[in-house]
């Protein structure tokens, strides 16, 4: 009898062990899933491509356009093969992915890696830390982003939920830009002449520039719903110089992310969205099929004194009746005979919108996605962004008056990029002749920064850096110039994430603004748009060692010089220090 049963004392022994290794399957569960390798190969090609009636040949990944999407999730490692089989030289960098101890994966060409050159490949390799939600990655070398971009998607670790009902599909909308000229010749152009660049002749989603464009009917993107379900649409603005404006007619988007951070859910008709920048909607659809098609639509928000593509991209939302199998050709030729309804937007220079719009963005600030907004600052920055002139070579020929150009500084210097990169030059201790650390903290001079301008609009030129102890807690305000005009400003700071604590319009006073910044629940993002004649306030810790590119998201601007670079030392501990670059990093 003894053998055959357990005694009391040995069954409750056996029943706990039964509960403890059951509550440590899902541990288990999760450690196998804990990380996940995942590799991809992008060949760098040339592939005709027809939008507007016109056919030409673009730079693309793997003849897509737009781009692959890279999935991942919470953890994985990504291993990212480019090889480049065309005439430009070419880099990749992964927007919005903080690259914590992986400097040399983060892709701007003279600033982590010198460009992949033709025939040459480099293998990407990042593991993405404390991160899920949409990213995206582009080109980053001259305007070669205008068509090599694509999304992102990393979703959360296994078993673990959003922190908003779970959508019935998932969709990545990119809105992005056509140009029937090459555009490697519309910035060579502009750089010769020292004139502003010509503008893109369509605006697209998903590469489509719908129907309102010349001949792009068939050329439409269109998302298929059905009644009563909630579609998660991930929103890419890749644009090369367009901020944007983005609805759907007669339907109402709850913003549950951005920038790859989930904030407090809001209800919105419209969404604004700088380049650069990313944000996740949630879509319920209508109840019972609604007889109509529904405008999915895209126009700039343009603040500036220079021209602008003021078209509008055009998709369409279709819903599908649950009363037949449906075949892509009767389902298109029924909601051909739908009214279209179209959304209405705001004027596109609404200032008032765009500010009541970004204030709405609100970090969770809960325990399970906490906002950790650094409570004291040991380094307070000041930088004015905006626009000036410079003065052409003797050799050149520029079109401004007594030969100058249009320019674009950060704190009066505008940068100038080296012919090797950054991060290696610092890595090795060989910055002579390639950098400099006297990058000011505040502008050379103060004038009134929204007013009059100062007769004296000439900028500066160096390749300028600020050199960051590591966990250096930062203050960093951006401060809008009128200096030819004012202008929105949408700056991206690779390596890190930061909290936008406080914006406002005019100029920023030392004095009382601070006491009215949010500490509590601030938004964390990667790219932050300064308002036109208006100022942002940033904090972020410098926890990131290596070197981190920071610059406008519209393109012209980057060109004219509106950038600079942060340098983060190595902390004292091993693990607060960037390993060695990998044995393939392209030379210059």
């Amino acid at each position: 009898m003894g053998s055959a049963f357990l005694s009391m004392p040995s069954f409750l022994s056996a029943m706990l062990l039964v509960l403890c290794t059951l509550s440590i399957l899902p541990e288990l569960t999760h450690a196998r899933h804990a990380r996940v390798t995942r590799h991809y190969k992008f060949n760098i090609k040339l592939q005709n491509v027809t939008r507007l009636c016109q056919t030409k040949s673009i730079v693309t990944v793997n003849g897509q356009f737009p781009g692959p999407r890279v999935i991942a999730r919470e953890g994985d490692r990504l291993i990212i093969k480019v090889v480049n089989h065309v005439q430009y030289n070419v880099s990749i960098h992964w927007h919005g992915i903080r690259q914590l101890k992986s400097g040399w994966a983060d892709g701007p060409a003279y600033i982590t890696q010198c460009p992949i050159q033709t025939g040459q490949s480099y293998v990407y390799n990042f593991t993405v830390i404390g991160q899920r939600g949409t990213l995206w990655w582009h080109a980053h070398i001259s305007w070669l982003r205008a068509t090599l971009y694509g999304p992102i998607v990393i979703l959360p670790k296994r078993h673990v939920p959003y922190p908003f009902p779970q959508p019935h599909k998932e969709v990545p909308i990119i809105l992005g830009d056509w140009w029937k000229a090459d555009t490697e010749a519309v910035i060579n152009q502009a750089t010769q002449t020292g004139l502003a660049p010509n503008t893109s002749d369509a605006h697209t989603i998903n590469g489509l520039p719908g129907p309102l464009s010349n001949c792009s009917a068939k050329d439409t993107f269109k998302l298929k719903v059905k009644p009563g379900k909630t579609y998660m649409l991930r929103l890419i603005n890749a644009a090369l110089n367009d901020e944007m404006f983005f609805s759907i007619a007669n339907h109402t988007l709850t913003v549950v992310e951005a920038d790859a951070v989930y904030v407090k859910p809001f209800r919105t008709n419209i969404v604004l969205i700088t380049p650069g920048q990313t944000t996740n909607v949630l879509l319920k659809t209508k109840s019972k099929f609604p007889k109509a098609t529904f405008a999915i639509a895209a126009r700039p928000y343009a603040t500036g004194p220079a021209a602008f593509d003021n078209t509008t991209t055009t998709g369409l939302l279709e819903y599908k009746t649950n009363s037949s199998p449906i075949t892509n050709n009767t389902k298109s030729n029924k909601n051909n005979k739908l009214p279209l309804l179209r959304p209405a937007f705001p004027k596109f220079n609404d200032t008032v919108f765009a500010d009541s719009f970004n204030k709405k963005i609100r970090s969770l600030a809960n325990t399970k996605f906490p906002a950790k907004v650094p409570k004291t600052v040991d380094r307070h920055f000041f930088f004015t962004v905006g626009l000036g002139i410079s003065t052409c070579s003797k050799n050149q020929s520029c079109q401004g008056p007594n030969n100058t150009r249009v320019a674009a500084a950060v704190n009066n210097v505008s940068f100038v990029m080296p012919n090797s990169a950054l991060l290696q030059a610092h890595f090795f201790n060989k910055s002579k002749g390639v950098y400099t650390t006297d990058f000011p903290s505040n502008p050379p001079f103060k004038f009134n920064y929204t007013g009059t301008p100062p007769r004296n609009i000439m900028v500066t030129s160096g390749t300028k850096v600020v050199v960051l102890p590591f966990n250096t807690s930062v203050e960093l305000v951006l401060q809008d110039t009128s200096i030819i005009g004012a202008e929105s400003h949408p700056l991206h700071l690779h390596g890190f994430n930061f909290f936008i604590v406080g914006q406002g319009i005019g100029n920023f006073d030392p004095k009382k603004d601070p006491s009215k910044f949010n500490l509590v629940d601030p938004p964390e993002r990667n790219t932050a748009g300064v308002p036109s004649g208006g100022w942002v306030a940033l904090r972020f810790l410098a926890d990131n060692p290596g070197v981190w590119f920071m610059h406008c998201h519209l393109e012209v601007h980057t060109s004219w010089g509106l950038k600079m670079a942060w340098i983060v030392q190595d902390g004292k501990r091993r693990n607060q220090k960037l390993p060695p670059p990998p044995s393939d990093l392209p030379k210059c």
